[in-house]
């Protein structure tokens, strides 16, 4: 290890690939943590991780389901051979023992809806620019349908690829919200007994013809949008095995919508 702190020696994990991306030392110690966390609740089906390039900038896209989800998507990505930054809640970052932890293994704070929410993206690009996996919910927060589908996302990914060329990989996760539900469903942790939960990554989203437009285009950021939500979706069902519901549920305006109006 040299004097930075920098994991040079791969990490093996129990169900996945190697991992010789370097990372720092305190990220490398976290993958066996969330081994011992995750191994008495549920049982973790990986599936698509050939879909996530070996080296490189990529984006990760996931659903948003519960707590616990981010710990999964986190060791599936890991399992794929690469190190996880996610786009945060910067009121995390404020917490004692949680923030410090998040700075030390690199992920990135998420001002929203605030003049500070482009320093986000920025610190993104960046990490991007550096070839790094970099893992954006496009929804935001917990998925606010009814029956736990993907809801209308925002329109970061989209950016982000856009700007970047970075390629989107859609994910779709089921499993984690049935362990820990989220606070949007009254029901109790399910933490006796081992639970599926499956991750999917399907092939990147195709953005080709959008390529060259810029995030100032907002016709190609919207489509992009879309199909970055219909692709995550799709993984989705794959994940549940069932059929999505037609349409897109958009929190504002509560109900559904055509999946093209399903944008914030």
């Amino acid at each position: 290890m040299d004097p930075l702190g920098q994991a040079r020696r791969p990490y093996r994990g129990r169900l996945g690939r190697v991992n010789d991306e370097p990372t720092t030392r305190l990220f490398a110690s976290l993958p066996p943590l969330a081994d011992v966390l995750l191994a008495p609740v549920c049982r973790l089906h990986c599936i698509g991780r050939e879909n996530i390039p070996d080296t490189g900038p990529v984006i990760l896209a996931p659903n948003h389901l519960c707590n616990l989800d981010p710990v999964v998507v986190g060791r599936f990505t890991v399992q794929a051979g690469r190190w996880p930054h996610f786009l945060a809640r910067a009121n995390l970052f404020d917490l004692p023992v949680v923030g410090p932890l998040l700075r030390g293994i690199e992920q990135i704070p998420v001002e929203r809806g605030s003049v500070r929410a482009a320093d986000s993206l920025a610190a993104a690009r960046g990490m991007l620019d550096a070839g790094r996996a970099v893992i954006v919910y496009p929804e935001g927060t917990f998925t606010h349908d009814p029956d736990e589908w993907p809801m209308a996302g925002h329109t970061g990914a989209a950016r982000l690829a856009l700007t970047t060329g970075a390629p989107v990989v859609p994910i779709g996760q089921w499993g984690a919200n049935l362990v820990v539900p989220s606070r949007r469903r009254p029901a109790r942790p399910h933490l006796f007994g081992r639970t599926d939960v499956v991750v999917r990554a399907g092939p990147a989203v195709e953005l080709s013809d959008l390529a060259g437009r810029g995030d100032h285009d907002r016709a190609a950021v919207r489509e992009a949008t879309v199909r970055i939500m219909d692709a995550i979706t799709a993984q989705t069902g794959l994940a549940r095995g069932e059929r999505a519901p037609v349409g897109r549920w958009h929190p504002g305006r509560r109900r559904r919508v055509p999946a093209e109006e399903a944008v914030r």
